[in-house]
């Protein structure tokens, strides 16, 4: 397949993480768009490390595996706190977390 074909992919799914960010206040949603803007980053990386014959895009794509899992595990921990607390899911209700 051509390069060309997974940059579009990577763009509509980068698209509408973005989309999904600014739009929606839903925190779970909020929360899956972050992680298919950061999917969406690891196709670029894997196609331009296939179409370039190099490792290191795919060693790029391991470390922002591991960030979205940490990322993952601290976001959902925060959001399942707040929801005990508050009983919402609208990050517009989320005013506890400011300093």
């Amino acid at each position: 397949m051509d390069i060309s074909f997974f940059v579009f992919i990577s763009l509509a799914m980068f698209a509408i993480g973005i989309a999904g960010v600014l739009i929606n206040r839903n925190a779970l949603i909020f929360f899956l768009s972050i992680e298919l803007l950061l999917n969406a980053g690891n196709l670029l990386f894997v196609a331009f490390a296939r179409e370039w014959e190099n490792q290191t895009g795919l060693i790029w794509v391991f470390f922002v595996l591991i960030i979205a899992a940490a990322e993952a595990a601290v976001g959902i921990a925060i959001f399942i706190n707040q929801f005990r607390t508050k009983q919402v899911v609208d990050v517009d209700q989320y005013d506890v977390l400011r300093g």
